[in-house]
C-alpha cells in the first residue's frame, strides 16, 4: 500500500505516469486550461487547497529539473513566498520567468493542468520533471 502526501488518486497517477521532462503546471483559479490538456481541478472553496499546499504534496512526489514561473508574478527582485518556502522541497533556485501569454502557451504543452483554489493573480508554476538519479 502506498504510503504518501498525494490524496488525490488522479494527480497521483499523473506524477506516476511523468518521463523525463514531462511538464505539470500548477496554477490558480483563474488560470485557462488549454482544450486537449488533462485537467485536475482541485479546488474545493475560495483559496482551498493554496498553491503552496499542493506543490509541497507534488514535490514529495516529483523530481522537479527545473520551473517555469510567469514574470508579473515576481515582487521586485524576490521570488513570490510560496517558491521561495519550497525551495528546501526540491524547486531550484532560479526558475526561468517568461510572460504570462509565454507561460498559457507553454501549458499547451503540459501533461496536466492542476488547478488549485488560489486566487492570487498569477499564483501559476511549470515544474519540468527529472530524473532522481
Amino acid at each position: 500500500m502506498k504510503r504518501a502526501a498525494l490524496l488525490n488518486i488522479e494527480l497521483s497517477q499523473i506524477i506516476a505516469a511523468m518521463g523525463h521532462g514531462d511538464l505539470l503546471v500548477i496554477g490558480d483559479a483563474g488560470l485557462p486550461v488549454p482544450p486537449g490538456v488533462r485537467r485536475v481541478d482541485l479546488a474545493v472553496a475560495r483559496g482551498v487547497p493554496t498553491l503552496d499546499q499542493v506543490l509541497q504534496a507534488v514535490l514529495s512526489e516529483l523530481q522537479v529539473e527545473s520551473a517555469v514561473v510567469a514574470d508579473e508574478c515576481l515582487d521586485g527582485p524576490q521570488l513570490p513566498a510560496w517558491y521561495q518556502q519550497r525551495q528546501a522541497d526540491g524547486l531550484p533556485s532560479a526558475p526561468q520567468c517568461v510572460s504570462h501569454e509565454a507561460f498559457k502557451a507553454m501549458s499547451r504543452q503540459a501533461v496536466a493542468v492542476v488547478r488549485t483554489g488560489e486566487c492570487t493573480p498569477y499564483a501559476n508554476i511549470a515544474l519540468r520533471s527529472g530524473v532522481a538519479f
